[in-house]
């Protein structure tokens, strides 16, 4: 444990091994911080907030504050942050609010860098990148393998499905199918995240499927019902498709068309 004498930390947060907390950092009531983890100087975390193992916290982040919503008024909420994350300079993560559940999460392996925001309810899952300033209104759901390009802002309540792509700049008002590429303002649908895809080691016919199933919802001149009648069918071969399609007839905003 390396602990810098002049980082304040209150008595009831729990410091896990192996912990390095640098100068000025302050480390406030009810925080939980995993083993292994790193934290830079000038690093703000208040709790209830529970961070992983082996996580990387960089200068002048603020994790954990309070909610940016109006209707808070110091009800309990909590800020629940995995494992090997990398957070960079000037981050932003709030708790939850008792309206959108109490917690705010962050899943494991994310790289989250410098002035990203990540407003409360958010569900963010694995492996995602969030590039510099992208940010995240309350209770949107960020699936795995998401990369968010730079200044790209996500309204409230939206979902955007597993291994999505968003171009620098994008404004998303709606959800975004897994595996769809967007970008603009309003942000649009550009194809398929391809080179994802390939890096992931889908199989030429998982990649084929899913190309098929971004035909027929953007391509094929389909409403989306209609749309949805054939990718039920393409669903019964193919797992990657059937994801595709829940996400879409889970859709509570309507997707980008």
């Amino acid at each position: 444990m390396s602990i810098d004498a002049r980082a304040v930390i209150d008595s009831s947060a729990r410091i896990g091994k192996e912990v390095s907390i640098g100068p000025f950092s302050v480390i406030g009531p009810q925080v939980d911080i995993g083993d292994g983890t790193w934290i830079g100087p000038h690093v703000v975390i208040n709790g209830p907030t529970q961070i992983g193992k082996d996580n990387r916290i960089f200068q002048f982040s603020s994790i954990g504050e309070i909610p940016q919503d109006k209707k808070f008024h110091g009800e309990n909420s909590t800020l629940e942050i995995g494992d090997r994350n990398t957070i960079r300079e000037f981050a932003t993560i709030n708790r939850g609010t008792s309206d959108g559940g109490g917690v705010t999460r962050v899943g494991n392996d994310n790289w989250l860098m410098a002035y990203i925001h990540i407003a409360h309810d958010c569900m963010v899952g694995d492996h995602t990148i969030f590039a510099n300033s992208a940010s995240i209104a309350g209770h949107v759901r960020i699936e795995d393998h998401v990369i968010l390009g730079g200044f790209t802002l996500v309204h409230q309540f939206c979902a955007i499905g597993q291994h999505a792509f968003s171009g620098m700049g994008s404004a998303i008002s709606k959800d975004v199918p897994p595996f769809v590429m967007v970008n603009g303002n309003p942000a649009a649908p550009h194809g398929l995240n391809n080179e994802g895809l390939k890096r992931r080691n889908f199989s030429k016919e998982t990649q084929q499927a899913v190309r098929d199933a971004y035909k027929l919802i953007y391509r094929a001149g389909f409403t989306l019902e209609e749309a949805k009648v054939q990718l039920r069918e393409m669903a019964r071969f193919d797992p990657e498709v059937a994801k595709m399609l829940a996400f879409i007839e889970a859709s509570t905003r309507g997707i980008i068309r």
